[in-house]
Formats: structure tokens, sequence, C-alpha cells
């Protein structure tokens, strides 16, 4: 029962951030259900595709949207991507050993901190 509210508890500042500042499944739930939880780096980040299944994120668009920051046109073709993209690099990462992706991952965020700080 404790962890179902702390799951829940995560999802709920994930989801603050990300209606907030657009960042949450990559930088912020994986690293927490790694690091807070015990999940596997292959458990966290399928667990985080998981989540993109139910519209999660459909009232902060709706938000967005409303106040006219949603470009559909962008957003359909960059979905139709993501489809793709996304069944393509879950069939490629289920067979990298975790050690290799753990440190990948942790370079792309140690990357794009830099990118967003300094440039």
């Amino acid at each position: 029962m404790v962890n179902i509210i702390l799951y829940i508890i995560l999802g709920i500042l994930v989801g603050f951030l990300s209606g907030m500042i657009g960042i949450g499944g990559g930088i912020i739930l994986v690293p927490a259900l790694v690091l807070l939880f015990g999940l596997t780096q292959h458990e966290a980040q399928g667990t985080t595709v998981a989540l993109m299944v139910p519209p999660i994120g459909l009232l902060a668009a709706w938000t967005y949207y409303k106040n006219g920051f949603v470009d559909i046109k962008i957003a359909i073709f960059v979905c139709i991507g993501f489809v793709l993209g996304s069944f393509l690099g879950a069939n490629l990462v289920v067979g990298i050993p975790e050690v290799i992706l753990k440190k990948g991952f942790g370079i792309v965020l140690v990357l794009v901190a830099i990118k967003m700080i300094f440039f």
C-alpha cells in the first residue's frame, strides 16, 4: 500500500513538472524509478513507455492548446514518427546490457543539462 501511494505521489510530481516545463518521463521518471524504487534500467524505461499509452498528458495538452501553444500539424507528424521510432528503439534496447544502457542514459542526461544550462 505504501508503494502505491509513493507511485501516485511520484506521478503527481512528474505530471506537475511535465505540465509546467515539458519534462517528465525520461529525465525525471526513469531515474526516480531506478534510484527510489529499485527498478532495473530496462524496467524503468519500459514502465515509462507504458505510461505514454493512455492519454496521461491530455489535460496538460488541452490547456496548452486552449492558450494557443500547440502546433497540431507538428504534433501529428512527430507522433507518427514517435510510434515508429519507439517500436524500433524498444526492439533494439532490450538486447543491450543494463550497464551500457545506464551509462548511455546518463550521458544523454548530462549532455542535455549542459546544453540547457550553457547554450
